[in-house]
């Protein structure tokens, strides 16, 4: 069975960083564009971050440019999302999320639709 895998959430404090890990369950990442999406209470899901699956594109939403930074490492299949400068906003659950790299970009970017979903990881920025 294919899934996505995410771990590193937790609580931090305004002003702290954390790192989030997103691993194929059954496959590979290798092949595939990922995102990363987060759903705050009360709120829809929203996408975070993307990289495409030769690293050649990376696309952040407004509200995180400067402050996250997304990664992989195909070696290791994992792909990451550093996140710095945390602020009580940034609160939410976070979902990484795969699709085909014959997929359009956008296709995740723009519809939020994906091959594969995670469980997703509980990120709270609280003092």
């Amino acid at each position: 069975q294919f899934q996505l895998v995410e771990s590193g959430g937790g609580k931090v404090q305004p002003g702290g960083s954390l790192r989030l890990s997103c691993v194929g369950s059954g496959f590979t990442l290798n092949y595939h564009h990922i995102a990363w999406f987060r759903q705050a209470p009360g709120k829809g899901r929203e996408a975070v971050a993307l990289i495409s699956s030769s690293s050649t594109t990376t696309n952040y939403v407004d509200s995180v440019e400067g402050r996250f930074t997304i990664s992989r490492d195909n070696a290791k299949g994992t792909v990451y999302l550093q996140m710095n400068s945390l602020k009580p906003e940034d609160t939410g659950v976070y979902f990484c999320a795969a699709d085909h790299f014959t997929q359009p970009l956008q296709r995740m970017w723009l519809r939020g639709s994906a091959m594969y979903w995670g469980q997703g990881t509980q990120v709270t920025v609280s003092s």
